[in-house]
Formats: C-alpha cells, sequence, structure tokens
C-alpha cells in the first residue's frame, strides 16, 4: 500500500506552512499533493521552499476552481492507492497517516473517517505562528496581556517537536461552538453504535477522510458543483457502490478556524438542490430535521439507527 495526501488549500499560506510542518515526520507518507486553487498571497512561495524536503507535488490553478475540484485535481495528480484528504489550514496528528493505512490493511471498500478536531482561539489570527491578529481582531488583541497573545500563537516548532502541545489546546469539532461539538459527537456515535447502518454516508467528513484511489475514481470523485457537504455525497455515491465508512480512532487532526462561524448546512442549500437533483430517493429531509434536532432540548429521530 501506497499513500497520498491529498490537500486542497487557498490564500491561507500561514496555516499551510503549519499543516504542512505537520507532515513532515508521518510514517506511511509516500506523497504529498497541494493543490494551489487560485491563492493570491504568498502560498506559492511556500510550497516551492517545502518542495526541497517533503514528498511533495503541486498542482496550480490561475484561478479558484471551488473546493471538490480542486480536490479532484488532486487526486488526479496522486499516485499512492490511499488517498487521505486534508485541507490546507488542518494540522495532522503524528500518527494520523498510520492510523488510516492500519484502517486500511484488510478490507478494500472501506472509507476512513478521522477524528476532525479544532484548536482553541486560532480563529482570531491571520497568522497563528507569529500570533498577527485579523485587522477585525485588534480591539480584541490589545484587551490581551503579551501572555495570553504567545499562549495563542501555534508555532513550527510546536507542530515539530511538541506537539502535545497541541493536542492540549485541542477540541472536538471542526469549529468551535456547541452545533459543531454535538454534530461530530453524534456522527462518531453514529459510527460505533450503527456500523451496519446504510445511512452512515451521512457521517462522512470533508477533511481527515480516506479511500482507496480506485474507489474514489469507481465513484467518479466529488461532485464538482457542490463545495459544502461536497463529501456527504460523495460517501452517498459510493455506499451504492457498496462501501462502508468506519471511525479510524486515533487519527485525529485539527482544524486552524479562522472564520467566526460555520457554514451551516440548514442555511446554505446550495448544496440540497444539486444533491436533490442527483439522487431524488435520498433521504435530505430527514437529515436535515436531524442535524436541527441536535440544538433542541427534544431531539428528533435518530437518523442512523438500522
Amino acid at each position: 500500500m501506497t499513500t497520498s495526501v491529498v490537500i486542497r488549500t487557498r490564500n491561507e499560506a500561514p496555516r499551510l506552512c503549519l499543516t504542512l510542518a505537520s507532515l513532515e515526520r508521518q510514517a506511511g507518507l509516500d506523497e504529498i499533493i497541494v493543490v494551489n486553487d487560485g491563492s493570491s498571497d504568498a502560498t506559492s512561495e511556500i510550497l516551492a521552499e517545502a518542495e526541497q524536503s517533503l514528498p511533495l507535488r503541486c498542482v496550480h490553478h490561475r484561478s479558484a476552481a471551488g473546493r471538490s475540484a480542486a480536490a479532484n485535481a488532486g487526486a488526479e495528480a496522486a499516485t499512492g492507492t490511499l488517498l487521505i484528504f486534508l485541507d490546507g489550514d488542518t494540522l495532522a496528528a503524528p500518527s494520523l497517516v498510520q492510523r488510516h493505512r492500519d484502517a486500511h490493511r484488510e478490507e478494500t471498500g472501506l472509507i476512513g473517517r478521522g477524528e476532525t478536531w479544532h484548536l482553541r482561539c486560532t480563529r482570531f489570527l491571520s497568522d497563528p505562528e507569529v500570533g498577527t491578529f485579523w485587522p477585525h481582531e485588534q480591539t480584541r488583541a490589545s484587551r490581551l496581556e503579551e501572555a495570553q497573545r504567545v499562549a495563542m500563537r501555534v508555532t513550527l516548532r510546536q507542530v515539530r517537536d511538541h506537539f502535545a502541545t497541541i493536542e492540549a489546546r485541542g477540541a472536538p469539532g471542526i469549529y468551535p461552538g456547541t452545533d459543531p461539538r454535538r454534530l461530530y459527537d453524534a456522527e462518531m456515535a453514529a459510527l460505533l453504535q450503527h456500523n451496519t447502518s446504510g445511512r452512515l454516508w451521512a457521517a462522512a467528513s470533508g477533511s481527515n477522510l480516506s479511500l482507496p484511489r480506485a474507489l474514489f475514481r469507481a465513484a467518479g470523485g466529488f461532485h464538482p458543483d457542490i463545495d459544502i457537504n461536497e463529501h456527504r455525497e460523495l460517501a452517498y455515491r459510493l455506499y451504492g457502490l457498496g462501501a462502508r465508512l468506519i471511525p479510524v480512532e486515533g487519527a485525529r487532526s485539527y482544524h486552524l478556524t479562522h472564520r467566526a462561524g460555520w457554514r451551516d448546512p440548514l442555511r446554505d442549500n446550495s448544496w440540497e438542490q444539486i444533491f436533490r437533483a442527483a439522487h431524488t430517493e435520498a433521504p435530505l429531509a430527514e437529515l436535515k430535521a436531524y442535524w436541527s434536532g441536535l440544538s433542541k432540548s427534544t431531539p428528533s429521530p435518530d437518523f442512523f439507527a438500522p
């Protein structure tokens, strides 16, 4: 088995630098494919430097093609038999690659979902390495003591040599907040408790996701017109091919957030129209009701229960 980590990135150069550093000592990693999806910042310079020390190949888009198209381009350029998808603002825990490899050793029709966590306080920083705050966060920065500002940083030295300090700051869920945490907990519980459910496609993650390259190609890759919930739509098609989603425990990633909030799929429904048109039988109304119930005192029935 050979392994390709596919990273899609756009205008997040300081975070990408840290992401690449988190892959430097990964056991079982054969190549890294980074798709620079039309960045206008220092992404090209960071990649050119990283090519000197990492098994890295780059795909550069002159203009942004979107999340799905970028991921598809990376998968097309990859040569590994196993693909692991990450984003350019996501740190890989030291054993992430090996954990995914181990999960795929016994069976070929698997989709692996790692543990998707986030790092607290990183959304306030435009550059986590040096601790630069976003312009709109300058008032917040002025209220903090120097020691507090330093504690918010995520440095290359920490990533390379003291990853435990990063792990100590992590929290479950791709973004901070109650709703992302409840969604994470519900999806991971479903993967453990309802492992034979045919609806586990809805627990797929957008990053820290692994599957055989042959299976990805058989499904046709990500839907190019979907840039939110594209991972669930792909997993739905993969389930139609007989694939099965499993949790990859210990394969933890840490999202260096840089938005005030997440893209709520209950409010941004552009994905639903495309998903529903492609799969009229998909139980999207039930799924949305389930998501809505996670934030209420009286939850809706368990979507994943067989």
